[in-house]
């Protein structure tokens, strides 16, 4: 059986997206491993460390962990947060913007999980790609009739296909919402994740640091 460090270790050859939260005193905490009873935390842009439940780090307390979620204080303030979730912790004040961090997987590629109209979905940042693009089996999942955008043609790896140009009316990444996002569907099964393209991205500040890239909602 492999050790608990093992699997520590393993964290930084997969893509997890991070969970941030913002306190008063403007304290960062990043979900970086979840198990049972401890937690991976990256604590103001710090290196990773496990702590264990009932341990306190730099204002920071861990109350419960599992493979879930895990459950803190911030500077007094308890946040239940999940792998992909965000939280502003803070008075009324506090004015951060909404942020994710991705880490990077063994390709060097930044894959993780979105939401589009509630409908949970992988995606891959894709800085080439003018629009966010998905397939027409992921739309429908997520309740869009792309077939009731305009028809255009695209020319793919896999030469030119029939694609239509929508309206996403949600995309959640993380505590990151933005609305009414310009996106293209390809009919049949490619690309196989979601494309995370510049008609997302553009209202994104993208801020990267070896292998992990920051997101932060500019508008």
């Amino acid at each position: 059986m492999k050790s608990y460090a093992f699997w520590v270790s393993k964290l930084v050859l997969i893509t997890f997206i991070s969970v941030s939260c913002h306190a008063v005193a403007d304290t960062q905490v990043n979900i970086v491993g979840l198990f049972s009873n401890k937690a991976v935390v990256m604590i103001n842009g710090g290196k990773p460390k496990t702590m264990s439940v009932g341990q306190t780090s730099e204002g920071v307390k861990l109350l419960a962990a599992d493979s879930n979620s895990a459950t803190l204080q911030v500077e007094g303030k308890t946040r239940q947060l999940k792998m992909g979730q965000a939280a502003s912790v803070g008075g009324a004040g506090a004015t951060s913007a909404p942020s994710v961090t991705l880490y990077a997987n063994a390709q060097g590629h930044f894959v993780s999980e979105c939401q589009i109209n509630g409908a949970s979905l992988k995606f891959l940042v894709d800085t080439g790609a003018t629009t966010v693009a998905l397939n027409s089996g992921d739309a429908k999942f997520a309740k869009i009739d792309y077939k009731r955008g305009e028809p255009i043609m695209v020319g793919t790896a896999n030469g030119v296909v029939t694609a239509y140009r929508v309206t996403i009316a949600n995309l959640k990444i993380g505590g990151i919402t933005l609305s009414q996002v310009e996106g293209n569907v390809l009919e049949g099964g490619s690309p196989s994740v979601v494309l995370l393209g510049m008609s997302a991205l553009n209202r994104l500040d993208m801020k990267r640091q070896d292998i992990a890239m920051t997101l932060t909602k500019k508008y």
